[in-house]
Parts: structure tokens; C-alpha cells; sequence
């Protein structure tokens, strides 16, 4: 299905959305791409909605990406014997390894592994940053903390620890079943969930292999100092604004959004934008102008895809808040302005075999007002340098390989296309020429085609042909 713009839409599906006909719904409002959050649900109710998935893309006769999120090292107080407290500004509280409920002096924080490496002085978020405290004593087995900002604390609430490195994986026993399971589906991405440092991503790399791209989701500081080394050892990225206006003063996460969706177009890697963009929506059928605004933002600023959490998940509006971004994003890249960022922010053309072919297709495709740039590709590789160059019309990204060519689905300006592998000249022309006609169907123009030769080899591009349609 031809989308009427070029950023896309992750939707996340959940207890409004688990039917098949709410995610065909879904798609034919809008969505591009499908995230199964591993924090909620069942491997059951994942597995049905991934089939569910694949059934409306057989139905449909188009390629769908499904994204698996994992919950990742969610540090969260035991229970209270009356299942909650107030805590009041000044107080002493005690967080400790004791196995039994928490009263009004202290609770279990069952992590011990963290407590060699908190400090004097660090701050603990707790409860979605509601209520913060400051360590004063550590021991072995108790943190003495005062409480700077209080409120009511009740079972289970989250920690956020934005000043330490925490000597924990991103990858938890969960998540290694859970991951296990979903490479076991065929999920296409695999969403990498508090990734403070590269090793984190090593560390997934060496169990996914090529069975998954990773998403490194961006939601805390410390990721924020290597943030260089963990988008080159990513295969896309995800600015998690909600944890990440958690651990770091709120005030900057716009300017971190900025900065990580310019790297991201730097060196071509494809970034989601998410958290809270169409909140509103999950009990109204509106948005608000500032939720508007803010989808705009991350569309101007060039972002590839923009994604829907609770809205689509468990809102009352799941339809509405996909049209409704769909519509955002419409109106957004009609406005001439768009293209005027999008250009001042282009990359300049680094001194490579891939990029000086990808710069003359672009020009070429330009200058001749073609219907779009075919690109064959065996990794994905080449379509990423194309999508960096943000060109005026379509990429049609061709390849032989399921899942190369769902990852697409979330790049930016890409229509993926599976198709046979290529026997010679001709035989590339001829099948790029039918995948675009399949694409659009009735259109005539030229189209320029990338592809390298010998074929077959993942190498980079070699050819460039310009093919009237």
C-alpha cells in the first residue's frame, strides 16, 4: 500500500488492539510497523498478534514490520504492608535487602547487585521521577536516603538511578527468553531497552546475529556520553523520551532529540521518535495543539518514524490516533518548509564508493523528476545511504530477503519490494521497471536504478541506469 508521505508509524499493540481486525485497521489507517511490547503480555497473545500481522499482509499483498520491545532491567521497591505510604519532604527512608514488607521507614529494594554501586549523594528517582530522594549512608545491606520531594509510594514502583552506572546487562533472564521467543516468530527488530554503553549492544549483537536488526532505545543519561559508538553498533535508534525526561532534567530532552535525529541522518541510521506524542488520545479522540506540534517537530527535524504507545495499546481511540498521525505527518511534509529543513540538515557525501553513486542517483533523479530511485540491496545497506540523502522522490527498496526488506518499512521514504535475484543487465531492468509498476500501478516516468555488479555479491553499487516506464 503507496503511503501519501515519507516518515512512518510504529503503532504498539495491546489489550485495545489484539484483534485482527484492529491491526488491519491499524495498518489501513496508517501504521507502517507493529511493536509487541514484551513489558505486558503473554508469549501467546504476542504470538497471535504476530500471526494476525502476517495475515493482513498476505490479505493485503504488502510487507508489514514487527518490532519486538523488550522490558529490559526495570528496577522497581517490593511491597508495602497496607500497600502504600506518604512520604514526606525531609524524612529519613531506608531502602534494604530485608524480605518482608515495607512500612512508613523503610522497603525492599530487591537488587542487591546494585548496592556496591550507589554513592553518597546520588539521587533516586522513584515512581516515574514523582519522588526523589538523596543517599546519605550506604551499607551493605541498607541505603539511608532522605526524602527532597515527596508523595504517596505504593507497591512495585520503578527506580530511575540517573547519576550510576549500573552494573547490570540491558539484557535480563527475561529478556533473553523473550527474545529467544520473538527470534523464534521472525520478528524483524528487536528494541534494546536501557542501553547505557556499547557493550550493551555488543552484548545483544553476539546472541541476535543477523536474525534482527537492534533498535538501542536512548532513555538514559549515561547512553547520552556514548552516544556516538552506540549508533554506529546499532542498526537503528529510538529516542525513549519517557524514561529519558526520568533521569535527566526535562528541559533538555528536546535539545538530546535534536542532536540524536542529526547524528542518526549523519551516518544513516534510521531513528523513532516516541513517548507520550498523541497522549491525550488515549481517552479522547483529539489530540492537543502541543501534541500536534510535537509530532510536527520530530518530522521537520527529519525523523524516520514517529511511534504510538499507549494510544494504540490499551487508548480508547487506537484508530483515531493512527489517522490522526498519519494526517500530522501529511500536512507536515506538504509544507515547503519541511523540504527546506531537510535539505540544510543533509549530510555532505563522504568519500566512499556507495555515496558517490547514491549522490549521482540523487541528482540524476532530481534533474529528471523520476517516479523514484529503484535500489537493489542484499543488507539494507545501500537503501540506508539513499534514505541519508533525503531525495525529492520515492525509494523503492528491492531485495530477495523477508526480513531486509520489512526493516524497511521503517526508513524513511522507502517502499520495499521482495524480488528475484538478478541474472544480468536486462534481467535488473525488467524487474525493477515491474516492482515499481506494482507499486504504482498506472504511472508513467523514468526511474533511476542502482545496483552493483557481479551480481549477487553484496557489494556496494556499481550501476547506475536511467529507464523510462
Amino acid at each position: 500500500m503507496l503511503r501519501k508521505r515519507q516518515a512512518k508509524i510504529v503503532a504498539t499493540l495491546g489489550p485495545s488492539s489484539s484483534t485482527f481486525e484492529m491491526i488491519e485497521s491499524l495498518f489501513l489507517e496508517g501504521a507502517d510497523v507493529f511493536r509487541l511490547n514484551f513489558s505486558h503480555g503473554s508469549h501467546e497473545v504476542h504470538a497471535q498478534n504476530y500471526q494476525y500481522i502476517r495475515e493482513v499482509e498476505d490479505k493485503h499483498k504488502t510487507l508489514i514490520g514487527v518490532l519486538m520491545d523488550l522490558q529490559g532491567p526495570k528496577i522497581r521497591v517490593g511491597k508495602f504492608e497496607n500497600e502504600k505510604i506518604l512520604l514526606e519532604a525531609g524524612q529519613k527512608f531506608i531502602l534494604d535487602l530485608q524480605d518482608k514488607d515495607g512500612d512508613q521507614t523503610r522497603v525492599t529494594l530487591p537488587h542487591p547487585e546494585l548496592f556496591a554501586a550507589m554513592k553518597e549523594g546520588a539521587t533516586l528517582l522513584l515512581d516515574d521521577g514523582k519522588l526523589k530522594l538523596t543517599i546519605l549512608e550506604i551499607h551493605e545491606d541498607q541505603i539511608i536516603t532522605q526524602v527532597e520531594v515527596g508523595g504517596e509510594l505504593s507497591n512495585r514502583k520503578g527506580v530511575n538511578i540517573p547519576d550510576v552506572l549500573l552494573p547490570i546487562s540491558a539484557l535480563t533472564e527475561k529478556d533473553r527468553v523473550d527474545l529467544a521467543f520473538g527470534l523464534s516468530l521472525g520478528v524483524d527488530c528487536v528494541a534494546l531497552s536501557f542501553v547505557q554503553s556499547p557493550e550493551d549492544v555488543m552484548v545483544a549483537r553476539g546472541i541476535i546475529g543477523n536474525r534482527a536488526k537492534i533498535i538501542s532505545k536512548l532513555e538514559k543519561p549515561l547512553a547520552i556520553e556514548h552516544l556516538e559508538d552506540i549508533v554506529n553498533l546499532s542498526d537503528g535508534v529510538m529516542v525513549a523520551r519517557g524514561d529519558l525526561g526520568v533521569e535527566m532534567p526535562i528541559q533538555y530532552v528536546p535539545s538530546i532529540q535534536k542532536r540524536i535525529i542529526h547524528l542518526c541522518r549523519n551516518v544513516g541510521k534510521p531513528v523513532i521518535v516516541a513517548t507520550q506524542m498523541l497522549e491525550s488520545m488515549i481517552q479522547v479522540p483529539t489530540p492537543t495543539r502541543a501534541e500536534a506540534s510535537d509530532v510536527a517537530t520530530a518530522v521537520y527535524d527529519g525523523a524516520d518514524a514517529v511511534m504510538l504507545s499507549a494510544e494504540s495499546a490499551s487508548g480508547s481511540y487506537p484508530i483515531e490516533a493512527v489517522g490522526m498521525m498519519d494526517k500530522i505527518i501529511q500536512a507536515t511534509e506538504e509544507d515547503p518548509y519541511a523540504r527546506v529543513m531537510w535539505d540544510a540538515h543533509k549530510a555532505s557525501a563522504e568519500i566512499m564508493e556507495v555515496d558517490s553513486v547514491v549522490f549521482a542517483a540523487r541528482e540524476i533523479a532530481n534533474l529528471s523528476d523520476s517516479l523514484g530511485i529503484a535500489t537493489f540491496t542484499a543488507s539494507g545497506r545501500t537503501v540506508l545511504r539513499v534514505v541519508r540523502e533525503r531525495p525529492y522522490c520515492p525509494i523503492f527498496g528491492l531485495t530477495q530477503y523477508d526480513q531486509i526488506a520489512r526493516f524497511m518499512t521503517l526508513l524513511w521514504g522507502v517502499r520495499p519490494a521482495l524480488v528475484d535475484g538478478i541474472q544480468n543487465l536486462d534481467h535488473m531492468v525488467e524487474i525493477a521497471c515491474d516492482a515499481v509498476k506494482d507499486i504504482l500501478p498506472g504511472k508513467n516516468g523514468q526511474i533511476v536504478i542502482m545496483a552493483g555488479v557481479p551480481f549477487g555479491d553484496a557489494g556496494p553499487p556499481n550501476i547506475l541506469r536511467l529507464v523510462q516506464i
